[in-house]
């Protein structure tokens, strides 16, 4: 019996120290860079001696979950976007996070009303204006794309990009899609060319004069106004006026970077630590600094730049799931006016 007992307190406690031992770690499939990660990495691990071990990828990281199932080592999916993690959501791949102090940190409009995605930066789809060619207050809503006058003076990359399908999502939710589909074939009208290329090259296509107007994330605007190895994106940057579209209404369309738990994440304490951390005013500050996105944490700092050229605007506050739910639909809108064509 003394055995037993002997052989029984080694196996509870070598499965307390295993646990325990698991708990240090975090695994991570991550679609943001590695750049923008690190330092928040670095700054969690000294702060709770957590480790976490990043996957980056820029496609694949949802078909590695599911193939993976209840086999999978990773603990969170973080994202660029929307769009991935309600894939993720419809995939049944990721579970619910409970915790008050994400509760506290992020706006019910930047969370899953189920806790299943998570807000962790956000960003304004905003519409770049020709200095030269677009007078002020010439424009002021997304709806204004439609007008006549812009034809041939318009440029946007796909309209089945992810940032797009989440602005046309947005549409969809405020007008119905009757009314989005002619917004979006109005738009289409307008264009000064098929739509191509990432957003910093619409900015370049207002600079040498190809369009007057262009859709672009406002995070953008930071990255070519400080770019010392391309100095020639400052020159983009500088051509255009930022314009915050809808104030006098509903807000400009937001957008965010997020995080969810995997379903079968073999550390969801760990995890969960990680993605508090993340929403707390440190890694708030790391984000809206290194890559000038806006803090989800009211009251956080922004970055010098985004003071001085952003702050102000208002921010459409409907709950991002409900724009979510509504990118399948504007996918097969894109589609049938032939946006892309």
């Amino acid at each position: 019996m003394t055995m037993r007992k002997a052989l029984l307190s080694a196996t509870v406690l070598s499965a307390t120290l295993g646990t325990a031992a698991q708990a240090e770690e975090v695994n991570v499939y991550s679609y943001r860079q590695e750049f923008l990660l690190k330092p928040l990495i670095e700054a969690f691990t000294a702060e709770t001696g957590i480790k976490v071990n990043v996957v980056f990828a820029d496609k694949g990281l949802l078909e590695r979950l599911e193939n993976e199932g209840q086999n999978t080592p990773a603990d969170l999916l973080l994202t660029a976007d929307i769009g991935p993690l309600q894939d993720a959501v419809d995939r049944d791949l990721v579970a619910p996070i409970k915790s008050d102090v994400i509760e506290r940190n992020v706006p019910a409009q930047y969370r899953a009303e189920d806790g299943k995605w998570i807000g962790l930066t956000s960003r304004a789809r905003i519409i770049y204006a020709s200095k030269e060619r677009v007078k002020e207050g010439e424009i002021t809503r997304y709806e204004d794309l439609t007008d006549p006058k812009w034809k041939g003076r318009i440029c946007t990359r796909s309209g089945k990009h992810t940032y797009n399908l989440s602005l046309i999502g947005s549409m969809i939710v405020h007008h119905g899609e009757a009314e989005a589909e002619q917004w979006l074939e109005g738009l289409k009208a307008n264009l000064a060319q098929k739509p191509q290329g990432n957003d910093r090259a619409q900015v370049k296509a207002i600079k040498e004069g190809v369009c007057d107007l262009a859709l672009g994330n406002s995070y953008y605007f930071g990255k070519m106004a400080t770019n010392e190895k391309e100095p020639e994106q400052k020159e983009w940057a500088a051509s255009a006026n930022l314009i915050f579209p809808n104030q006098d209404g509903r807000g400009t369309h937001m957008n965010i970077s997020g995080a969810a738990l995997a379903k079968y994440a073999p550390h969801p304490e760990a995890a969960i630590k990680l993605v508090e951390f993340l929403t707390e005013e440190k890694a708030q500050q790391i984000y809206a600094e290194s890559n000038f996105e806006f803090p989800v944490r009211p009251g956080t700092p922004w970055s010098a730049l985004l003071e001085e050229h952003m702050s102000g605007f208002k921010g459409d506050e409907i709950n991002l799931g409900k724009v979510a739910a509504q990118r399948a639909a504007a996918a097969k809108m894109v589609d049938k006016v032939g946006y892309d064509n």
